[in-house]
């Protein structure tokens, strides 16, 4: 791993991804976790603080970056429930089926390179009746949003650490196997619309 992917990437995230307006994001659908918590790209542990200590037994953080991870010291030490580390991407999640009462997927989705992969790891993981809570940035509704979502995706990729900002997401979450129940969307504030329309909401397994 490279020091840029090492040191400086994880600075860049936590800062991208620990702004108000996306802060805010996070706390529409972290709270409503519960029991033994698979949080997909923990990186530096921004959702840490909007889970509700009284309904998480358990949070497995699964996130590879090493940088991430020591970003992430601080909140865990402060953590008023046991956080477990798993250093593996998401198209391989060491858990056995059935699992997880809840996964938590934030401003992940957008970087995993296999996403089918990982959604049906996921959903292997997740026990009978549990949930897919997700909050993900994606595909514009609006056509000339999209144009420029597609133009500047490739350079965005590179130096995003594999951001992709025009994936489908209800399309990528529905294809592998869950059904969505509630969803809401929409353009954040204060944020360029190439990278700022939002999905946020929960799905359980098919």
């Amino acid at each position: 791993m490279s020091f840029y992917e090492n040191h400086v990437l994880p600075l860049l995230l936590h800062l991208a991804c620990g702004t108000r307006v996306v802060d805010r994001q996070r706390a529409k659908v972290v709270p409503e976790a519960q029991g033994r918590v698979l949080e997909v790209g923990m990186g530096s542990g921004l959702n840490i603080p909007h889970y509700n200590p009284d309904k998480v037994e358990l949070v497995w953080g699964l996130e590879p970056s090493e940088g991430m991870r020591r970003k992430a010291r601080k909140r865990l030490a402060g953590a008023p429930f046991e956080v477990r580390w798993l250093d593996l991407p998401a198209e391989e999640i060491p858990l056995e089926d059935d699992s997880a009462d809840t996964v938590v997927l934030t401003y992940t989705l957008c970087t995993i390179p296999d996403w089918h992969r990982a959604l049906e790891q996921m959903r292997r993981v997740l026990k009978p009746g549990g949930r897919l809570l997700f909050c993900e940035h994606g595909s514009a509704p609006d056509e000339n949003v999209r144009q420029w979502q597609d133009r500047i995706n490739p350079l965005w990729r590179r130096v995003a650490g594999g951001c992709n900002v025009n994936r489908p997401i209800p399309r990528l979450i529905a294809g592998a196997g869950f059904g969505i129940g509630r969803m809401e969307t929409g353009y954040l504030p204060k944020t360029p619309k190439f990278a700022g329309f939002n999905y946020w909401g929960d799905a359980s397994p098919r």
